[in-house]
């Protein structure tokens, strides 16, 4: 029997790929797709994005041809070409994308075909295929990405050594996307590094255009975004680096040291940056560790996430916080080879401690997991319990958490209990962020 999906924490291919053109300024999405695809989509990844709302073309006002079942029986290329005139005429925007949803991959429409009538308009048509069946949310990301490094971003032939481009933070899926990413360009500015994060504050098409002059592509993901640092290395000559998600002034170091080897800067400089932030950031950390010590803030941690943020989060609460890690589940769907790269962000903690590290897509799993680390009480004289702990997660583990009497924070989708803005986890400011809504959590019954 094939594993099923209890409570999905991510969206279809369809929804990966309008997140991605909603944080683009004037992308234009076109939906080919059945009648309420549109909605149903805008309505998940809103909510479960905390909140991310439509911006410029989205939501409810996202074009879409809405084909109907005449169309099914007679293929619904001549509906999408009047709907490409129509979008046109009335959205004003500098680039037009056609995605997909399953019906029309099903009945074989030839969006390619369609998208070509337009290539001597004024502003590029381009079409792209993202129907369900194809992947989740993280999938769109890198089909419509990948899509645009091929299409859209202009050849380079001379790069910029001190440039990099940022790819593997998906917007919606990571709640905190723009925050990120703002954080990431911080620390490599720090080190004379300029970092194109595509749909970061202030970014521009303008910043995909002239993408193919950077001199390195860093993913911040040992899964997301691979294919589109694939395609940047096939048509504009750029290698890619794997680096994972910075979270701590730990992990910040390493980070900062990978990227200094691979472009070949002066260790001394990248110290001696680290030196500055190190100070400021330890000592806002100073700050909590008398009430730390005093009512005992240390707990038992439980992480359940996707890729990105459950690697991140578990080193960073063992190493930095000096927490117990119990339990690291990953919620998404990876190879084995994708499993290995993840199992080894895992090993070497600075504490000497280690989580049990579960790959599961079902919500009802977490308390499986925990039941092998920690026997139920079965009324002996004595129970140890594994208390206090602490669960870092999804609005789908409340139910969990609050059987288990742990708090919870949520950070990553679905977080429909949060409204996020700019707010950060990566890096050394987002840690401190990170570290405040941890603790505030605690003593927030005081």
């Amino acid at each position: 029997m094939e594993k099923y999906v209890d409570r999905p924490r991510y969206g279809c291919a369809l929804g990966g790929a309008l997140s991605l053109l909603r944080a683009i300024p004037r992308a234009i999405p076109i939906i080919h797709s059945s009648t309420g695809c549109g909605y149903n989509v805008y309505t998940g990844t809103n909510s479960g994005a905390a909140y991310l709302g439509g911006g410029y073309c989205g939501g409810t006002a996202l074009p879409s041809s809405n084909i109907i079942e005449k169309n099914v029986v007679f293929g619904g290329e001549d509906r999408l070409k009047e709907q490409i005139e129509t979008t046109l005429e009335i959205m004003d925007g500098d680039l037009y994308v056609v995605v997909t949803g399953c019906m029309v991959e099903m009945i074989g429409d030839d969006i390619q075909s369609v998208a070509s009538e337009f290539e001597d308009n004024e502003k590029p048509v381009l079409a792209v295929s993202t129907p369900s069946f194809q992947g989740n949310s993280y999938t769109g990301y890198d089909m419509v990405f990948s899509a645009l490094a091929r299409e859209y971003v202009e050849i380079r032939t001379v790069k910029k050594d001190n440039k990099v481009n940022i790819l593997g933070i998906v917007p919606g899926e990571d709640v905190f996307y723009k925050g990120n990413l703002k954080e990431i360009k911080r620390i490599l500015n720090l080190i004379g590094i300029e970092a194109n994060t595509f749909i970061g504050e202030g970014e521009t098409l303008e910043n995909f255009k002239e993408a193919g002059n950077a001199g390195l592509n860093i993913i911040l993901s040992d899964v997301y975004g691979m294919n589109t640092a694939k395609a940047f290395q096939e048509i504009h000559d750029i290698p890619y680096i794997i680096t994972g998600f910075p979270i701590g002034y730990l992990q910040t170091e390493k980070f900062l040291h990978e990227i200094g080897e691979v472009l070949d800067i002066d260790p001394k400089v990248i110290e001696s940056a680290l030196l500055k932030e190190r100070d400021i950031y330890f000592d806002y950390f100073e700050r909590i560790a008398d009430i730390y010590n005093d009512i005992d803030l240390q707990r038992y941690g439980i992480v359940v996430g996707d890729a990105n943020y459950a690697p991140a989060i578990s080193r960073f609460l063992s190493d930095e916080l000096g927490w117990l890690p119990e339990l690291a589940m990953i919620t998404d769907f990876l190879t084995k080879e994708q499993k290995s790269r993840i199992e080894s962000r895992f090993d070497h903690y600075e504490s000497g401690l280690k989580p049990l590290v579960e790959f599961d897509t079902d919500a009802s799993s977490v308390k499986k997991y925990i039941r092998t680390i920690w026997k139920p009480d079965r009324n002996e004289r004595y129970y140890d319990t594994m208390a206090p702990g602490f669960v870092i997660g999804s609005v789908i583990e409340r139910e969990f958490a609050n059987e288990f009497k742990y708090p919870l924070l949520c950070v990553t989708f679905p977080a429909t209990n949060r409204v996020i803005f700019n707010r950060s986890y990566a890096g050394l400011n987002g840690a401190l962020t990170l570290a405040e809504d941890i603790f505030s959590t605690l003593v927030s019954g005081r």
